[in-house]
């Protein structure tokens, strides 16, 4: 597995484990088979009702070789919701630490809830603390008043939504972008795309292969998510090849440049 170094000095793995839209035992046993095919970041949320199951499926594994990234939305907006959710977050994963905490959305209580993340970091609940789906200007903005560089902005990405600027903006001042449904969720028939198809029969993978390895190739780090064990090893097997320059500019070309997901 590859890692990308954050601002802070810690290696976060470049290919994650999504549990977006897993529930109950099904989301226990997918990222259990997630580690198992060697995942070790599990991506979470508080929005997504599910970080308990994702804590009852990581506590049968060595917790330091995992990387755990959850987040905070708008019910923990205020600074000292934001300190008591942390706590739930920590009792949910049955964990001493979070590996990676972001802010779900732009919230005009960000920054109050930032501090009591930083809060976190100086006592040793959280490792690095970053956001989600902050524009460029929303991102500006909180970078001037902020005290801790995020680590990590997770936003749309994908062949069809490449976010280049935003991504050298990022890197520029610090922080790494990542890819949160790195498919589209399927829209633009990404599946059957004719270029991902064609570049993936020259190196003998599959378009969800190239699109995640198109992502990590040009340095962003993508969470995909499958409750299919097939699809779960596949998205992983992507690091025993690397697509050539002139493959490189045919995917550059998919990029419409503009979201696929109206409430972005």
């Amino acid at each position: 597995m590859k890692h990308l170094k954050l601002n802070n000095g810690i290696e976060m793995p470049v290919l994650g484990f999504g549990t977006y839209m897993l529930q109950g035992t099904e989301c226990e046993r997918c990222v259990s088979e997630a580690i198992n095919a060697g995942y070790t970041l599990i991506d979470t949320a508080q929005m997504y009702g599910n970080e308990k199951y994702v804590g009852e499926a990581i506590k049968h594994y060595e917790r330091e070789k995992l990387f755990i990234t959850t987040k905070l939305y708008s019910p923990s907006s205020s600074y000292e919701r934001a300190k008591a959710d942390i706590d739930k977050s920590l009792n949910n994963l049955q964990t001493d630490y979070i590996d990676l905490l972001l802010i779900h959305e732009p919230y005009r209580e960000s920054l109050a809830m930032y501090s009591a993340m930083i809060e976190g970091v100086n006592n040793g609940k959280i490792r690095s603390i970053g956001i989600s789906n902050f524009n460029k200007n929303q991102y500006l903005n909180f970078i001037n008043s902020c005290k801790i560089i995020p680590a990590v902005n997770q936003v749309e990405c994908h062949v069809f939504y490449r976010q280049a600027n935003l991504q050298k903006l990022l890197e520029k001042n610090g922080t790494r972008m990542q890819a949160w449904s790195p498919f589209a969720c399927a829209k633009n028939n990404f599946f059957n795309n004719q270029i991902l198809k064609e570049v993936g029969q020259k190196y003998g993978k599959t378009a969800a292969q190239i699109g995640l390895k198109y992502l990590i190739q040009n340095g962003i780090s993508a969470i995909p998510k499958s409750a299919n064990i097939n699809r779960i090893k596949e998205n992983f097997d992507i690091f025993d090849f690397e697509l050539d320059s002139i493959d490189i500019k045919r995917i550059d070309a998919l990029d419409g440049g503009k979201t696929l997901f109206k409430w972005y």
